[in-house]
């Protein structure tokens, strides 16, 4: 009995040598994950892109055909699959979710190489330490559009813009020092203040 003929897609996508198309990449990752041969045509400067496009009249790169039909790019490739596709502008918690996650599990090894036992009051100081820290560092890759940010919502620096400056790296003063375990009597009193009003900010929004 003979054997079905395999599934074949065609893939257009953008192989040049200073860019290779990372969803180029991901579509035919995705099509071979789903049984599929892929005949894999690379366009490799900006003028075979642009009369690829052009003939097609389409926008962007990769392209997929299924069935002598355009599937599209990767995200319509992936509905055709029936996967989901996230929206750009809804709202998600996944990354701050991560964020403490990954801290918690930082503080309870750190815990655990210095207590042998990850359960102890010291990797709960740890964790609140290290998420200040990791805060505090995302806040510092770009300072000034912290702290433009930070104007909408903070009662104190909606009355003196210095503090929308000076919170990041209060923030992260007092989480290496929690995480150190020195100068508690700066440490304490920097975190409850910040904490205080970021927390009176949201419940008494101006």
């Amino acid at each position: 009995m003979a054997s079905a003929a395999p599934r074949t897609a065609i893939l257009y996508r953008m192989v040049m040598d200073t860019h290779v198309c990372p969803y180029g990449l991901k579509a035919k990752d995705l099509l071979r994950r789903q049984g599929y041969v892929v005949e894999d045509h690379a366009l490799r400067t900006r003028e075979e892109t642009d009369a690829f496009k052009a003939e097609h009249g389409v926008k962007t790169t990769p392209q997929v055909f299924i069935g002598g039909e355009r599937v599209g790019g990767y995200d319509d490739l992936r509905r055709f699959f029936g996967k989901r596709v996230a929206d750009p502008k809804a709202t998600t918690y996944r990354p701050v979710a991560a964020l403490f996650a990954m801290t918690a599990l930082m503080a309870l090894a750190v815990s655990q190489a210095v207590y042998a036992t990850p359960l102890t009051l010291r990797a709960v100081e740890w964790f609140v330490a290290f998420s200040m820290a990791v805060l505090a560092l995302l806040k510092l890759q770009n300072v000034e559009s912290f702290a433009t940010m930070f104007l909408n919502y903070d009662l104190l620096a909606k009355r003196w813009v210095p503090y929308s400056y000076v919170y990041p790296f209060a923030e992260g003063l007092a989480g290496v020092l929690m995480i150190a375990g020195v100068a508690v009597w700066a440490s304490v009193p920097i975190a409850l203040v910040i904490g205080g009003i970021g927390a009176m900010s949201v419940r008494f929004p101006a």
